[in-house]
């Protein structure tokens, strides 16, 4: 079974549910906004993301961007898991291991085999 964590209005999320869905796809939902992120998803997607998966380009991230930069590195993921917006999604995981950050087509027809 496949997790996709995310935010159900964001438009990436949508077009990745649908994808997993039209491909018969078994997948489990997790929405930040009613399961935040552990610290420990945010430190293994740290580590397959090669740091902390943050959505710069994002409107939230542009907010805190100052505040969350200024942090030490400890209490990153814990504002992280409080500001999950800034999160790059959706992220798609497979019994704990991560496939994808954000959403890709091609990439993920590579990665759900």
């Amino acid at each position: 079974m496949f997790k996709l964590f995310g935010i159900p209005n964001c438009d990436t999320v949508k077009k990745a549910r649908t994808y997993l869905e039209k491909n018969g796809l078994p997948v489990n939902f997790i929405d930040f906004k009613k399961s935040p992120p552990t610290k420990s998803d945010i430190e293994r997607w740290k580590q397959a993301f090669g740091g902390f998966p943050v959505n710069t380009k994002g409107v939230t991230y542009k907010k805190y961007k100052d505040e969350f930069e200024a942090l030490p590195e400890k209490a990153k993921a814990v504002f992280l898991s409080e500001h999950s917006s800034m999160i790059k999604r959706p992220i798609l995981e497979k019994e704990g291991v991560v496939l994808s950050f954000g959403f890709d087509e091609e990439s993920y027809k590579t990665v759900i085999k």
